[in-house]
C-alpha cells in the first residue's frame, strides 16, 4: 500500500439514539486509514461508575420513558427471571416464545427491586416504562455497570466465516504485547486464564455488559469479540462503540431468520456505522465487502487479496503447519503465519494484524503473538495418532466453507492421496442451503453424508436434500451413514497413506440436538477413538491391525 494512512479526527464517545429509526445511515465514503485510539500506558483498574443507579438516571436514556413508583436505585440488571437477585432491575424483554412481562412476579419475588417494560404491572414495585424493552435494555445496562466497554480497547468481528478464528488471532496479539485481555465468542468466553463456555456467539446485552464490567475489575485492558447478524438485529450491542469494528465476508446463511441475504447483509451494516464503531476494516475479497467499503460512513481501511484492498495480501502458503502470507500495509511488506491450516486463513490473518495495531499493539508484538497462537478448538484442528493421512475437524458448515477446507485439502494430500469429508446439515434452519452443501461436499473424492444436530427433524429428510445437490454429478462417490459416530468411524477405516479426512460442519462443539434431546458428541473425541479402533494407537508409522474396503 502506497502513501500516508490519514490521521482519524478525535473521536467523542458517542450515544446512539435508543428510538432511531432502521433506515440506513447515508452513503458516504470511507477515509481508508486507522490509527490506535489513544489508548492509556497502561491497564486501568476502575470501573465508570461503582455505586448504584437510579430509575431516574436510566430513563434520561430513552426519550419519552415513563417511571411509576420511588425513584429506587438497582445495582445489576437481567432480562432472565431466573438469574434475579435482590436489588437488580428485571428487563420484561418479549420474544419470539415468551414474554419477559409473564415472568415479572416471579422476579419480584427473586427480589427485583424495580423492573424495565413496555407496559406497566400491576405489580407493587417501582417500573420504568419504555417504547422497546429490546432497544433499552443495552443502553441501560450499560449505565447500571459504569459504561465499561469504554474503557476497554475493543474489537468487534462479525462476517460469515472466519469471526472465531480472526479474535482468537488478535488475543494472541494482545496476549504477547503485556496486556491483560478478554475475547467473547461462539467456543468460549476469556477473562485473561479463566474460561467459560459461551451459550451464544454474542451474549444478550445484561450479560454482555456484566462481562464487560468483571474485565474492568480484573485489569483487563483489550477485548476482541465476535458479533453476529443476530445480535446486530436484536440490538445486543446496545451500549456498545467498537474502538474498531472488522468484516470479513458475508455468504448466504442464516436466511430462515433474516429472510434474505440483503436483510442479512444489512444486519452486518449495522455495525459499521458511528453508534457501534469508531473506525473499521473492511475485506473486499467479495461484492458485499466492496459494497460496505463504499458505503461507509466511518473511517475505513479496507484489506484482502484483491487488487483494490488498500493494505493487500500479495503472497499466500500453506501446508500442514499451517498459513504465511505477506502483507502489504502501512507497516511495510509484514509477514505473518498462524499454526491453523487453510487458505480461507490468509484474511483472517490480516484482519488480526490491523486490528491489533489499530489498537495500539506494536508491530512486532502482533507477529509474534499471532503467529504463536495455540490451536483454536474446531477450527482446522487436526487430530494425530500417528496415522499415515490426516484427520481435520472444522466448523465449516456454509457451502463456501466447505469448498475452501476442500480446496486445502487438495494441497494437502500426498502422492495419490484422496479428500474425504464428513458432513450433515443442521436441522431447523438454512434449508435452501443443504443442496448446496451437497455440491461443495462432491467436490472430494468420497462424501460421506451423516447427521448434525438433526433437532426436530428426520435426517434422512435432510440428507435427501442435501443428495439433490449431487444428482447430475458423474464419478462422486457419496455415502450416506446417518449415524455420525458410524459415519466418522467408517471415514477413517477407509483412508490410507496420503489421505485427508476431513470432518466438517461441528467444529468445538460437543453435544448433538437430536429429537429434543441433547447428547454428547464431539467429533475430535470421536476421531480419535476410531483412529484407536482401527489400530492407530500413537506410534508414529505403525500400521493398522485390519483394514476396510475403499469406495470408488
Amino acid at each position: 500500500m502506497t502513501g500516508d494512512i490519514p490521521p482519524i479526527p478525535t473521536w467523542v464517545p458517542r450515544r446512539g439514539r435508543p428510538g432511531a429509526s432502521r433506515r440506513p445511515a447515508p452513503h458516504g465514503p470511507g477515509q481508508g486509514g486507522l490509527r490506535p485510539p489513544g489508548l492509556p500506558a497502561g491497564p486501568a483498574t476502575g470501573l465508570g461508575s461503582p455505586r448504584p443507579v437510579s430509575l431516574s438516571e436510566l430513563a434520561a436514556f430513552w426519550t419519552g420513558a415513563e417511571r411509576c413508583g420511588a425513584d429506587v436505585a438497582v445495582v445489576d440488571c437481567t432480562h432472565d427471571s431466573r438469574q434475579v437477585r435482590p436489588g437488580w432491575l428485571f428487563c420484561a424483554l418479549p420474544g419470539a416464545h415468551y414474554d419477559g412481562h409473564d415472568f415479572a412476579e416471579a422476579a419480584v419475588r427473586a427480589g427485583a427491586r424495580a423492573l424495565l417494560v413496555q407496559r406497566f404491572l400491576d405489580l407493587d414495585v417501582p417500573q420504568l416504562r419504555v417504547p422497546s424493552v429490546r432497544w433499552a435494555m443495552g443502553p441501560v445496562a450499560a449505565a447500571v455497570h459504569g459504561r465499561p466497554a469504554e474503557r476497554l480497547a475493543l474489537a468487534g468481528v462479525t462476517g460469515t466465516n472466519g469471526k472465531t478464528t480472526t479474535t482468537y488471532l488478535l488475543q494472541a496479539a494482545f496476549v504477547a504485547s503485556g496486556w491483560r485481555s478478554g475475547l467473547l465468542g461462539t467456543v468460549e468466553t476469556r477473562i485473561g486464564r479463566q474460561r467459560w463456555t459461551s451459550p451464544l456467539t454474542t451474549l444478550e446485552a445484561p450479560d454482555l455488559h456484566r462481562v464487560f464490567a468483571r474485565m474492568r475489575r480484573d485489569g483487563v485492558r483489550a477485548a476482541a469479540m465476535e458479533v453476529s447478524s443476530h445480535a446486530l438485529d436484536q440490538h445486543r450491542v446496545g451500549g456498545i462503540t467498537f474502538d474498531v469494528a472488522v468484516f470479513t465476508n458475508l455468504a448466504a446463511e442464516h436466511l430462515d431468520y433474516h429472510g434474505t441475504i440483503e436483510q442479512y447483509y444489512y444486519s452486518k451494516s449495522l455495525m459499521f456505522t458511528e453508534e457501534h464503531c469508531r473506525q473499521a476494516l473492511v475485506c473486499v475479497d467479495d461484492e458485499w465487502g466492496v459494497r460496505l467499503a463504499s458505503h461507509g460512513t466511518v473511517p475505513m481501511l479496507t484489506f484482502g487479496q484483491s487488487p483494490r484492498a488498500q493494505a493487500r495480501i500479495t503472497d499466500v502458503a500453506s501446508d500442514r503447519h499451517g498459513v504465511r502470507i505477506v502483507l502489504d500495509c502501512a507497516d511495510g511488506a509484514v509477514e505473518l503465519s498462524t499454526r491453523t491450516m487453510g487458505f480461507c486463513n490468509a484474511t483472517n490473518l490480516a484482519a488480526a494484524y490491523l486490528a491489533a495495531r489499530a489498537l495500539g499493539v506494536p508491530p512486532e508484538a502482533a507477529i509474534h503473538g499471532i503467529g504463536r497462537c495455540p490451536a483454536i478448538p474446531g477450527r482446522s484442528e487436526v487430530v494425530d495418532l500417528g496415522q499415515p493421512f490426516l484427520v481435520v475437524v472444522d466448523y465449516a458448515h456454509t457451502p463456501g466453507a466447505l469448498s475452501a477446507q476442500i480446496a486445502t485439502a487438495r494441497e494437502l494430500t500426498g502422492p495419490g492421496g484422496r479428500v474425504m469429508v464428513v458432513v450433515g446439515c443442521r436441522g431447523g434452519r438454512d434449508r435452501y442451503k443443504r443442496p448446496d452443501v451437497g455440491r461443495a461436499a462432491v467436490d472430494s473424492d468420497i462424501a460421506i453424508f451423516t447427521s448434525d444436530s438433526p433437532g426436530e427433524e428426520d435426517p434422512q429428510a435432510i440428507v435427501a436434500a442435501m443428495m439433490t445437490g449431487a444428482l447430475g454429478l458423474p464419478d462422486r462417490p457419496v455415502v450416506v451413514e446417518l449415524d455420525r459416530v458410524a459415519a466418522i468411524s467408517r471415514a477413517i477405516a477407509m483412508a490410507g497413506p496420503g489421505d485427508v479426512v476431513l470432518i466438517v460442519g461441528r467444529g468445538h462443539e460437543s453435544t448433538q440436538y437430536v429429537a429434543g434431546h441433547d447428547l454428547p458428541l464431539d467429533d475430535r473425541e470421536q476421531a480419535r477413538a476410531a483412529l484407536m479402533a482401527h489400530g492407530w494407537a500413537g506410534s508414529r508409522g505403525r500400521r493398522p491391525r485390519t483394514k476396510v474396503g475403499v469406495l470408488g
